[in-house]
């Protein structure tokens, strides 16, 4: 049985990240985790249609992975399918906005999101709004950088300091975010400079995901 943490896009780059970024808790998770890529999704989710676009096959990977699962995890920060594959899972699954969100509130008052486009933020604030959240919401503010353009780490990082700094000092975010599952190699070194807790939103739900897997094995 397996933890799979399925990318939405078919970026193996960005699965690759993933798979580094989840690497570290592989030791403390009772079963196997795999970092599987959708090969039918577009390069970046970067729209609301391709939200929309990639739930299909998106839950066509994880029916025919659901007997060697112990778990999913929807490595998108749009979480596309979440409801769906819950409703058609027996199997635990997590978003990672969604845990990243729940995991963010355990470490500070207000939490900031550091988007990668100004088209992204009104997903995020309807999906806070629905979480019942925006009250603990400091800000949302983006990169202006696509999913492929993340791969470009200099410039990536330089956007993340200044952006991660207006947050903090400008919005009061005493947590941030990083919304999308192409910064996961940013986390360590954002929090060192800013002096703030970051989440990474794939190491956020796949720790939810070994625990859920933990408490159904002592049953």
């Amino acid at each position: 049985m397996t933890i799979y943490v399925v990318n939405p896009n078919s970026s193996q780059n960005v699965t690759e990240g993933i798979d580094r970024a989840i690497d570290p808790m592989r030791a403390a998770s009772p079963v196997p985790i795999e970092a599987h890529t959708l090969a039918e999704g577009p390069p970046g989710i970067e729209t609301q249609a391709h939200v929309d676009g990639v739930v299909a096959p998106l839950l066509a990977q994880c029916a025919a992975l659901e007997t060697r699962a112990s778990a999913f995890v929807i490595a998108c920060y749009s979480d596309p399918g979440l409801a769906a594959l819950r409703e058609q899972s027996a199997r635990p699954v997590l978003g990672i906005a969604e845990a990243s969100i729940l995991t963010a509130m355990t470490l500070g008052q207000r939490f900031g999101i550091i988007s990668i486009l100004s088209k992204s933020i009104p997903r995020h604030m309807r999906y806070v709004g629905a979480m019942g959240v925006l009250d603990r919401l400091a800000g949302d503010q983006p990169l202006e950088m696509g999913v492929l353009e993340l791969a470009d780490a200099t410039r990536t990082f330089e956007r993340l300091k200044v952006v991660g700094a207006n947050l903090r000092d400008a919005a009061g975010a005493d947590v941030l975010i990083l919304g999308c599952a192409g910064m996961t190699a940013f986390r360590t070194d954002l929090e060192d400079h800013l002096g703030v807790p970051v989440v990474e939103p794939c190491q956020a739900a796949t720790a939810m995901a070994i625990g859920r897997v933990a408490q159904q094995m002592t049953r």
